[in-house]
């Protein structure tokens, strides 16, 4: 029996609806069940999501850690809220990631990676990036100092992975899946521009091509499989009036994690999760949470723990 926890962004959502949530869908039995509705007057409303909805998830222990745009967040598996953290260079975060004892979180308003020490509970290391006329560079810092990073977007990184190999990153302008090993920044893969999550599986990448509506696999022999994003009927979406470029579209593919070597999950807008097999090349369930076209999954992962009550 396998569970996945989600959360979602309600982009262009205004002040007194819900801005997103966090939901608990159970494969087997395909029932959703909605655990926290996010709503909060303290956020950025200007445009598409910009500081509305949960985003990256991730476990350590019994924890649930879920980051905001900026600030991260610890419940209990009852999702009862235990404590939260903040950061002067935590803006607009995307994906979060956990590796041995650091959470390595995107900080999209800052183009940079920081680290949370799990242990120390804080912020303990951050690494700025920058895009020189032909690579990106890369600046250690320290988050406690006030001499950090000046916010910056231009990379727009959405994607953090780590390994014992090197610490992956991408985002929807870097081109590309680049990797550090504490000493050196390189470029791995090449990628299409605006992908999100972006990461190393098997022998090569997964990722979705947002912009190409479809998740994709690309092996390192060249070898690629592809899956288009669910779409639907026009008619039986809601919240059509927002249905542009600027604040929300179906098809925007987002969210995505390892099931299994073979099976994947990925999700999308309108928020669902779609099931797909590597290797028969079948896409073997797809799971509507809700037809609001502004509801767009954002952070996925396997549920580690048992159902709560």
């Amino acid at each position: 029996m396998t569970t996945l926890i989600a959360t979602s962004v309600i982009r262009g959502s205004t002040q007194g609806e819900s801005h997103g949530g966090v939901y608990l869908i159970d494969l087997e039995r395909e029932r959703v069940r909605q655990t926290i509705d996010w709503n909060t007057v303290d956020i950025d409303w200007q445009g598409r999501g910009w500081d509305r909805g949960l985003r990256g998830v991730a476990f350590d222990g019994g924890d649930i850690y879920i980051a905001a745009s900026d600030e991260l967040f610890v419940f209990d598996q009852q999702f009862n809220r235990i404590e939260s953290y903040r950061c002067a260079y935590l803006k607009h975060c995307h994906e979060i990631f956990r590796y041995q004892r650091r959470l390595y979180l995107t900080s999209t308003g800052f183009d940079s990676i920081l680290a949370f020490d799990l242990d120390k509970k804080e912020f303990s290391w951050g690494l700025s990036l920058q895009q020189s006329s032909t690579d990106i560079l890369g600046t250690a810092f320290s988050p406690a100092e006030k001499k950090g990073p000046l916010a910056s977007n231009q990379l727009h990184l959405n994607s953090v992975f780590c390994n014992p190999q090197a610490l992956y990153f991408s985002g929807l302008k870097t081109e590309g899946m680049y990797s550090y090993n504490g000493k050196n920044i390189s470029q791995g893969v090449s990628l299409p521009l605006g992908t999100h999550n972006a990461r190393p599986h098997r022998d090569g990448v997964l990722f979705n091509d947002t912009q190409g509506d479809v998740v994709r696999m690309v092996s390192r022999d060249g070898g690629e499989r592809q899956f288009s994003v669910p779409k639907f009927e026009s008619d039986k979406l809601t919240h059509q009036n927002f249905d542009d470029s600027r604040t929300a579209r179906q098809g925007f593919g987002r969210g995505l994690c390892a099931i299994s070597d073979n099976l994947i999950a990925a999700g999308s807008s309108p928020s669902t999760i779609t099931l797909h097999d590597l290797d028969s090349m079948q896409t073997t369930l797809s799971i509507n949470l809700s037809m609001d076209i502004r509801s767009s999954i954002h952070g996925l992962e396997v549920w580690p723990f048992d159902l709560p009550d």
